[in-house]
C-alpha cells in the first residue's frame, strides 16, 4: 500500500485537503483528535487477530507523530475512550478511526464551546421551548465537551459527571417511553371515541327516521281527527235540527189535537 504525504501550511488547507480525500470533518461539539488510517477494509480481519494493529496517521495531518504518555495519562485516555468511544467509518476503502482529544482545555476553549453551540442552535433552527430533538442533540454533544473537559482534570469527578449524563439520558428515555406509550393510549381512545362516534350517529340516524315515522302517523291522526269531528259536527247539527223540526212537527200536531178535543168537548157540555 503506497501513500502520498503532503506538507500543508495552515488549518485551511488541511481542512480543504479532507475534503479532497473525502474524510468527514467534526461536526459534533466534542473535540477529537485528528483521524487516524487503521488499515485498509480487506485487511481488518487479519489485522483484527491481532493484539495491537499498526496504525499510520492520516496523510497530510500536521503533528501526526503520537508523543509518548506516561501511565496517567494513558489512564486518563482510556477512561476518556471508556466515556466517549471512537469513531470509525471507512472511505475509500481505508478504516478510519478518531479518537476523542485528550489535551486539556483553557478558557478559551469554554468560550468557544460556547459560541460554536449558540451558532449551531441558530443554524439548526433550535426551538427555544418545547420537545426539539436538535436542541437536545447539541446541548448534549456540548455535556459530554464539558465531560472530556473535567475527565482530563480530574477522572473521578468526570465519572461522576457520567452517572449524572447517563441517569439524565436514563431518565429522557424513560419519559420518551411514557409519551410514546400515552400517545398511542391516546390515539387508542381516539379510534375509540371515532367509532363510537360513528356509532352514534347512526343510532341519531336511526331515532331520527323513527321520529319522523312518529310525526308521520301523528299528522295523520290528527288529520283523521279533524275529518271525524267535523264529520261528527256536522252529523250533529244535521240530528239537531232534524230533532228541532220534529219537536216543532209534534207540538203542531199537539196544539191542533188539542183544538180538535176542545172542540168536541165544548158542544157535549152544551
Amino acid at each position: 500500500i503506497r501513500f502520498v504525504f503532503v506538507k500543508l501550511s495552515n488549518y485551511n488547507e488541511y481542512k480543504s485537503y479532507l475534503s479532497i480525500v473525502m474524510i468527514p470533518l467534526n461536526t459534533s461539539l466534542v473535540k477529537y483528535d485528528n483521524p487516524v488510517l487503521v488499515s485498509r477494509t480487506t485487511d481488518k480481519k487479519a489485522q483484527r487477530k491481532t493484539k495491537s494493529p499498526q496504525q499510520s496517521p492520516a496523510p497530510g495531518v500536521p503533528g501526526s507523530k503520537l508523543p509518548p504518555v506516561d501511565g496517567k495519562s494513558q489512564q486518563t485516555e482510556e477512561i476518556l475512550n471508556s466515556i466517549l468511544p471512537p469513531r470509525e467509518w471507512t472511505e475509500g476503502g481505508h478504516l478510519w478511526v478518531q479518537q476523542v482529544s485528550s489535551t486539556p482545555a483553557t478558557r478559551l476553549d469554554v468560550i468557544n464551546l460556547q459560541e460554536q453551540l449558540d451558532m449551531r442552535l441558530q443554524q439548526r433552527q433550535a426551538r427555544e421551548t418545547g420537545i426539539c430533538p436538535v436542541r437536545r442533540e447539541l446541548y448534549s454533544q456540548c455535556f459530554d465537551e464539558l465531560i472530556r473537559q473535567v475527565t482530563i482534570n480530574c477522572a473521578e469527578r468526570g465519572l461522576l459527571l457520567l452517572r449524572v449524563r447517563d441517569e439524565i439520558r436514563m431518565t429522557i428515555a424513560a419519559y420518551q417511553t411514557l409519551y410514546e406509550s400515552s400517545v398511542a393510549f391516546g390515539m387508542r381512545k381516539a379510534l375509540q371515541a371515532e367509532q363510537g362516534k360513528t356509532d352514534m350517529q347512526k343510532k341519531i340516524e336511526q331515532l331520527e327516521e323513527d321520529k319522523n315515522d312518529l310525526e308521520r302517523q301523528v299528522n295523520e291522526l290528527k288529520a283523521k281527527c279533524d275529518a271525524i269531528e267535523k264529520r261528527e259536527a256536522e252529523r250533529r247539527v244535521i240530528e239537531e235540527k232534524k230533532h228541532a223540526e220534529e219537536i216543532q212537527f209534534l207540538k203542531r200536531t199537539n196544539q191542533q189535537l188539542k183544538t180538535q178535543l176542545e172542540g168536541i168537548i165544548a158542544p157535549s157540555k152544551k
